[in-house]
């Protein structure tokens, strides 16, 4: 993919079962949480109802050498909220309290921080949010939709500076510096989208200052665009040739990925996962669909790299007949 010049600011894993990593062959679930040296600072996500097994799995994560552990109290998906974790712990308070403490007893010195939604079914930023920023978590991530909304609906940037606003009102008695850092999430297309949700959703505090969120989380940007902390690339300078990755990047990327995934997690995860991310890799160009049709239909690495190699040869024969036509 070449040199990449930027990259965030800590890095999250995906949401991981703690109940999972204290049960019998957890060894093949760790693998989720590998992690190598440059990812740095990053932070294990995880998610459960069970506090005893939050706090073993907040140890065994201090050990692998997370720089922190966050647990997931917004994912709307059904099976996990048969577990009566994610989005579920918005309705029992008190058991996302016991979660919290006990993560913090397994983690020791790593900070322990929370990602949730706005409310169940409805805008409970009174009542839950107040809650969370009661128990004076360091960080606290906030997708901007409701349970109910899932992603169905544009993300209320707008409601961010209710959230910020009452943070300050929260722990007043927080030096401003201690407060909790609150990430707003949903809908950042890319770093100067981000940066104007930031600046065009806060409030002015007494003294004039206007106070936003601290930053921002990306989700569903990062699917199929590798590229969106490059710095070079996300400099608003749209005029500039290499400002947008061409299709053979975009194509050998998505290669790329797929041999990365069959080498480290194909023994123990169904190949299909791999389809979500060729929606994303390839698509907004003529052929595309068809491209993407053909990649969907794949059961292996060696399938993918043929399309695609045969479709990179079909890509530099009609790049070469268009500039001969110029």
């Amino acid at each position: 993919m070449g040199e990449i010049d930027g990259g965030p600011d800590v890095l999250w894993t995906e949401f991981v079962s703690a109940d999972g990593l204290c049960s019998p062959g957890r060894e093949v679930l760790q693998r989720d949480l590998v992690f190598s040296k440059g990812e740095h600072p990053i932070v294990a996500q995880l998610f459960t109802s069970h506090p005893e097994k939050m706090r073993d799995a907040a140890v065994l994560c201090a050990k692998l050498g997370f720089d922190g552990i966050d647990i997931n109290m917004g994912c709307p998906d059904r099976s996990i909220e048969k577990q009566c974790a994610g989005a579920a712990m918005i309705k029992d308070p008190e058991t996302a309290r016991k979660i919290i403490e006990s993560a913090r007893e397994g983690a020791g010195v790593l900070p322990v921080s929370v990602k949730t939604r706005i409310g169940y079914n409805k805008n409970e930023i009174d009542t839950w949010i107040r809650f969370l920023l009661g128990l004076r978590l360091p960080v606290l991530t906030v997708h901007l939709r409701t349970r109910k909304e899932m992603s169905e609906v544009d993300a209320h940037w707008d409601l961010m500076p209710n959230i910020i606003r009452l943070r300050d009102e929260v722990q007043s008695e927080i030096p401003v510096n201690q407060r909790t850092i609150i990430l707003g999430n949903g809908d950042a297309r890319d770093l100067n989208d981000a940066r104007t949700k930031i600046s065009t959703n806060g409030y002015v505090s007494k003294d004039g200052t206007m106070i936003t969120a601290d930053g921002v989380m990306f989700g569903r940007a990062i699917f199929g665009n590798p590229w969106l902390f490059d710095q070079k690339r996300n400099d608003g300078k749209k005029s500039e040739k290499n400002n947008t990755p061409t299709i053979r990047e975009r194509l050998n990327a998505c290669l790329e990925h797929t041999e990365l995934f069959q080498k480290l997690l194909g023994d123990i995860k169904s190949f299909a996962i791999m389809k979500k991310h060729y929606k994303a890799y390839v698509s907004g160009w003529d052929g595309a669909k068809e491209l993407r049709i053909k990649l969907m239909e794949t059961e292996n690495v060696a399938q993918v790299k043929a399309i695609i190699e045969t479709e990179l040869k079909v890509h530099i024969t009609r790049l070469d007949r268009d500039l001969r036509q110029v």
